[in-house]
């Protein structure tokens, strides 16, 4: 078998076989890697600009801006709303427009949303309707994450797709850290608060790293999940088991990560939350590669039914810290919380490519489906961001509290961890399909 790649006009690669450890040594590494490390890039942008809104609603008020606590907390769960709305059509860009061009676009996409933000806070004026269109758009952040995914599965063989994939989400999902550190400090810089800095900062990087992806990624003609690909992925029960589980693990990720800055503010106003509020979607962020390296040694359905009983004891250590009222074991234990919503996430997707690959012979087609799935998966999962920043403000609304909030995520990664038992833990299931018994799971 041949061990080059055979490249067309436009950066297309018809020839992939990761699977072929001569191809892979020779080419495929290569290759692989520089498309990851591009891929990164635009998404840990994506990723930034779709929690755009997580810092800037803390400052808003201070800033001139008279919005209610459910208002604020509306500007934060929108972007999380639209984002995984659009994490469907956007997978499905990818066998449209190939990989490489469609991160430029989605790259470029972004100046929407950070343009809107710079414009909206400019005037004290500004109706709420138009922060909530602006809020909105940074949604368009949020679909790249699915796009990226889906394009760099097909890049690595199955051996390496556990740390790879978590090693691109973990790049994308430190986006959120970063926006939390670096707005405070941009915004705050000179005199006074400069609210639109926190979009205009933003748009030289957005114009590199559309000019990177279009002169150093590639697209490959192997990469199209079809409509075909994705009904019938739609039909196997284990693509809602891993969305389930994956609204658990990325849900919880993103749903704290937007509502903590707003938590700690209205909870501990005495503790600044930009200085604290960025630590949380860092040690998620950095703990997801461990998450898809432990999975790919241990099988990551059991990697997966122990981060869930972890996170359920880091939420009673947030609803003990409320309590009590003492911010550091509030804080300890979001940390806590974080690490184990980084681990699960990088498991819960090491899952879904090992699943397929035990329930098709034909790698080809394994990897279509596998993509799919990544893409539903994504979109789903993200609808828990959503859901939990939702919760919050319902929680505070109904009862003063946060803490009713809590003890319903309790219950939910209670039930997490009973269907990662039930589906892929269980002896039975390995003696009905013997395959998963050996696929990694």
């Amino acid at each position: 078998m041949s061990a080059q790649t055979t490249v067309r006009r436009g950066r297309w690669i018809e020839h992939w076989e990761p699977e072929n450890p001569e191809f892979w040594a020779s080419t495929g590494r290569r290759v692989a890697n520089r498309n990851l490390v591009f891929s990164i890039l635009a998404e840990h942008l994506g990723f930034s600009v779709w929690l755009l809104w997580s810092t800037v609603t803390v400052f808003l008020p201070a800033a001139g801006f008279a919005f209610s606590v459910d208002q604020l907390f509306w500007l934060v769960a929108l972007p999380n709303l639209i984002g995984s709305v659009l994490r469907l059509p956007y997978t499905f860009a990818v066998a449209t427009f190939g990989g490489r061009m469609w991160t430029v676009i989605s790259a470029a996409l972004l100046l929407v949303p950070t343009g809107m933000l710079a414009w909206c806070v400019s005037d004290p004026s500004t109706p709420y309707w138009m922060f909530v269109l602006a809020a909105c758009t940074a949604g368009l952040g949020g679909g790249n994450f699915a796009s990226s995914m889906a394009n760099i599965s097909f890049f690595f063989p199955d051996s390496r797709k556990g740390f790879a994939l978590g090693l691109n989400a973990a790049g994308g999902n430190i986006g959120v850290a970063v926006v939390q550190l670096a707005v405070p400090l941009v915004i705050s810089a000179g005199s006074g608060v400069h609210l639109a800095y926190a979009g205009l900062m933003w748009m030289p990087f957005v114009i590199i790293a559309g000019v990177c992806a279009l002169f150093f990624m590639d697209s490959l003609t192997e990469a199209r999940s079809d409509f075909r690909s994705y009904a019938a992925s739609t039909r196997n029960r284990h693509t809602w088991v891993m969305s389930f589980l994956y609204i658990g693990t990325f849900g919880s990720f993103i749903g704290y990560s937007a509502a903590l800055p707003l938590l700690i503010n209205s909870t501990f106003p005495e503790a600044k939350a930009g200085y604290f509020a960025f630590l949380g979607a860092l040690v998620g962020s950095l703990s997801r590669p461990i998450g898809g390296w432990l999975a790919d040694r241990m099988g990551g359905g059991r990697v997966t039914l122990w981060t869930f009983l972890a996170m359920g004891a880091g939420v009673l250590g947030v609803v003990l810290g409320l309590a009590q009222h003492d911010f550091w074991l509030f804080l300890g234990s979001f940390l806590w919380l974080f690490i184990t919503t980084g681990v699960g996430n990088g498991s819960t997707y090491r899952m879904i490519p090992a699943i397929f690959s035990a329930q098709f012979d034909d790698p080809a087609t394994a990897r279509r489906q596998a993509a799919a799935v990544i893409g539903i998966a994504g979109a789903v999962g993200a609808l828990g961001g959503f859901l939990i920043t939702r919760a919050f403000a319902m929680s505070v609304t109904a009862y003063g509290s946060l803490v009713p909030a809590f003890l319903v995520f309790l219950a939910f990664y209670g039930v997490c961890l009973a269907v990662t038992w039930w589906y892929y833990l269980r002896r039975r299931v390995f003696v009905r399909v013997p395959s998963l018994a050996h696929a990694g799971i």
